[in-house]
């Protein structure tokens, strides 16, 4: 299963799966995870995710946040 983890305008948020069946989740400081309240679509391709997750929370950014970045 492929996990990519981001970090979306100051929130981190895991997406693990394959395209057509996504799982996405909001990461906590302490390692733990809980179900994020939004879906990706079946046709989102693994290199297009940081794009779609921008797009999707563009109203979150703040001068201090202001990017998606893919963690490794």
């Amino acid at each position: 299963m492929n996990e990519f983890r981001f970090r979306v305008f100051g929130k981190l948020v895991a997406v693990t799966g394959r395209p057509g069946a996504r799982r996405a989740f909001y990461l906590g400081p302490e390692g733990k995870r809980r179900p994020a309240d939004f879906i990706v679509p079946k046709d989102i391709a693994d290199a297009d995710l940081a794009e779609y997750l921008g797009d999707l929370f563009h109203e979150d950014a703040t001068p201090r946040y202001d990017s998606v970045e893919r963690l490794d």
